[in-house]
């Protein structure tokens, strides 16, 4: 079965950087794509970005130039990472992890606060 760890998430103050983490355990075929994406309150969820299994990368509008997406499948290691720097309140959201394999999968969530 497969299963993520999301982590990283907390409050910080605007201007201010954090790093999130997703560890993907259980799967027996090739994660295809990784990324991440956020849902605000009120709001529907969004994509932030994502990387391939090739490399390639993709970020939505508001965080190009801010935010990197990088994965690490070395010795079996299945973790994809988000270093946000210059974050805004705007940034505020729940930050959700989700790879493609054959399906794809969610992990739980986690909490970015971007406050005074």
């Amino acid at each position: 079965q497969v299963h993520l760890v999301e982590s990283g998430g907390g409050l910080v103050q605007p201007g201010g950087s954090l790093r999130l983490s997703c560890v993907v355990s259980g799967n027996r075929f090739s994660i295809n794509a990784m990324g991440w994406y956020r849902q605000a309150p009120g709001k529907e969820r969004e994509l932030v970005a994502t990387v391939t299994n090739g490399g390639s990368t993709k970020y939505a509008d508001s965080v190009k130039g801010r935010f990197t997406i990088s994965r690490d499948n070395a010795n079996a290691k299945n973790t994809v990472y988000l270093q946000m720097s210059s974050l805004k309140p705007e940034d505020t959201a729940v930050y959700y992890c989700k790879v493609i394999i054959i399906a794809s999968y969610w992990g739980q969530g986690t909490q970015v606060t971007v406050s005074s």
